[in-house]
């Protein structure tokens, strides 16, 4: 997710290959490198290390993220009959995608993913995989885009359906939170009663993650900031959120698999429905 609202159409002329800056660390390449990808720079392992040694604390939060993301979806699929999903900042491939969950319950899942990013457009066809009764579709795209987004995505989704709109990891990267929380209102107002808003990021919940946000910022990376989950968990304003309620990622329907991260780390997450 870019601070800078670009059309779409210019950055698709340009070629990814001269998209990418290998100048500066990316937080799609350094979260990958995090949870163990190969698709990241030297620039990206060199601040990861360097973090790693400052606040081991932020693998714990990359790793509790991948498993809300499965935990959240598995949900949505299994006990809420969700079978369309939004997701913004799409990020690397790795394990357990989006469409990967969903599909592998409800094969006829029907996911959109979206990101701005040029090296994941240079991956999108890992994430353009789909079983033969779902689809999976690409959209590049900027989040401050929201009308844009819901006009592409309505080629692939049915607006008279409830769909996930799915933000995980990625609002850290707004530096104006209350545009970001106007951007997350008109994609929610563009999406039927019984859709759903997942979030999950990072929070200002240690001094380890506040002393790795000022490491990541000074890196000259697009800034990523930990905001208190109060101030986070006020984008489902309006919305009803599901039990257990906006909480750790470690508190969040724990299963065998959460239970591999520390019950403190520093990301709080939760689902809330549009009625």
């Amino acid at each position: 997710m870019s601070e800078q609202q670009q059309p779409s159409a210019s950055r698709c002329a340009t070629p990814v290959s001269e998209r990418i800056d290998t100048t500066r660390p990316h937080s799609a390449r350094f979260w990958n490198y995090f949870v163990g990808g190969k698709d990241n720079y030297e620039v990206d392992r060199e601040i990861g290390d360097q973090i790693k040694t400052l606040f081991p604390g932020l693998v714990d939060v990359a790793v509790a993220g991948r498993q809300f993301l499965r935990r959240s979806v598995s949900h949505l699929v299994e006990d809420r009959g969700v079978r369309q999903f939004l997701d913004i900042g799409t990020g690397l491939p790795t394990a357990d995608n989006t469409h990967q969950v969903a599909q592998g319950i409800a094969p006829e899942s029907r996911i959109v993913y979206v990101d701005n990013d040029p090296l994941v457009l240079a991956h999108a066809r890992a994430l353009l995989t789909s079983s033969p009764e779902g689809v999976t579709d690409y959209i590049d795209a900027d989040f401050y885009e929201p009308d844009a987004i819901l006009a592409e995505a309505a080629k692939t989704l049915d607006f008279d359906r409830p769909v996930a709109l799915m933000l995980l990891g990625i609002l850290g990267h707004a530096g104006d939170f209350s545009r970001a929380r106007e951007v997350v209102g008109r994609l929610m107002a563009g999406l039927p009663s019984g859709s759903h808003l997942v979030v999950y990021d990072g929070t200002r919940t240690s001094e380890g993650m506040i002393a790795a946000e000022k490491a990541y910022i000074e890196s000259g990376a697009v800034p990523y900031y930990v905001r208190e989950p109060s101030e986070i968990v006020t984008l489902f304003d309006g919305l009803r959120i599901l039990d257990p309620g906006f909480v750790r990622l470690s508190e969040w329907r724990p299963d065998t698999e959460s239970a591999t991260v520390p019950a403190d780390v520093d990301a709080f997450g939760g689902i809330a429905v549009k009625e």
